[in-house]
């Protein structure tokens, strides 16, 4: 087939491989978003699937919105016969989606109807659910609401992140998506409808969502950390300055410090939580590289009984 490839973040990359390796099909173009300001020069920088593709020697395809006229009307000359997607960024308009005849298919990160939204890995971790997944559906006008062609489960560790899970699951899904373009091609492959139970929604992790609440269990504490970590990146107030934190270690045995009450050794750094306290890892003040929390409690020495939060 013919394809036009939407997608967005390096998470998009592999799935964008698969499909110029599969030996079947015809990446024709690629759509992506505008380049975006990036590093401390605040330079305009590519996204990560432009770039693989301008490597590959394919067309890319930038629209502000993909309701603007010039996209559509290029779109329409391209005549892809289906557009695979993989975290685009933008919501598409029906104009867009009755191009193909084969209709758009999203790789989505969850195990649908599970998590449908923007951030359905984070939520999946922050849930503390012990199995996710990668689905492939048609896209309709609901969010993430289109019959599923195909699924693969991934287990969730006690310790990933999510970026260590998304990207094991980018790497799953990009052969899932593969396959799914195959069965489609083939006609072996028919979607069938989500389950009208079992939703759950996924909206994005805002920089405010990622702010630890110490009087939370520890449990509730070390699943946020990981689920914001690499990004939006979770944080707290010492001294009223922000600290991001990287994920933590729970230590039930740990129980006398108060909410957010900090204990510090030659090698570690305890937190106090609802229930019992965490060791903080790696730490991230202002204008710093990151460091270990050791390092940092060596270098600003807090005095005794300061409290994280406050």
């Amino acid at each position: 087939m013919r394809l036009v490839f939407a997608g967005t973040p390096e998470a998009a990359v592999p799935a964008l491989d698969a499909l110029l390796d599969s030996g079947r099909h015809e990446v024709v173009a690629v759509v992506t978003r505008p380049d975006a300001t990036a590093g401390r020069g605040r330079r305009l920088v590519a996204s990560p699937v432009a770039r693989r593709a301008e490597e590959a020697g394919i067309e890319v395809l930038k629209p502000s919105r993909p309701r603007d006229e010039d996209f559509l009307a290029r779109l329409r000359e391209i005549a892809p016969d289906c557009c695979p997607v993989v975290a685009y960024g933008a919501l598409l308009p029906k104009a867009a989606l009755d191009v193909p005849r084969r209709g758009w298919v999203n790789l989505h990160f969850s195990l649908l109807p599970a998590w449908r939204g923007a951030a359905p890995v984070q939520h999946a971790v922050m849930a503390g659910d012990e199995v996710t997944g990668a689905s492939t559906f048609l896209i309709e006008q609901g969010l993430d609401s289109g019959p599923v062609y195909g699924v693969v489960t991934e287990a969730i560790g006690p310790a990933d992140t999510s970026g260590d899970l998304l990207g094991r699951l980018s790497r799953s899904g990009a052969r899932l998506l593969a396959a799914t373009m195959d069965g489609i091609e083939d006609g072996t492959l028919a979607a069938q409808p989500q389950p009208s139970d079992g939703i759950t929604l996924a909206p994005k992790i805002t920089v405010e969502d990622a702010a630890v609440d110490w009087t939370a269990p520890a449990l509730r504490v070390d699943r946020l950390v990981r689920a914001c970590t690499p990004a939006p990146g979770a944080w707290t107030l010492v001294g009223g300055e922000r600290l991001k934190l990287g994920p933590v270690r729970p230590v039930p045995e740990r129980t006398d410090l108060a909410p957010g009450e900090l204990a510090v050794s030659k090698h570690s750094v305890l937190a106090g939580t609802g229930s019992h306290a965490v060791e903080l890892g790696e730490v991230r003040a202002v204008g710093k590289k990151p460091m270990s929390a050791a390092d940092w409690a060596r270098g600003v020495r807090p005095a005794p009984g300061t409290r994280l939060g406050a």
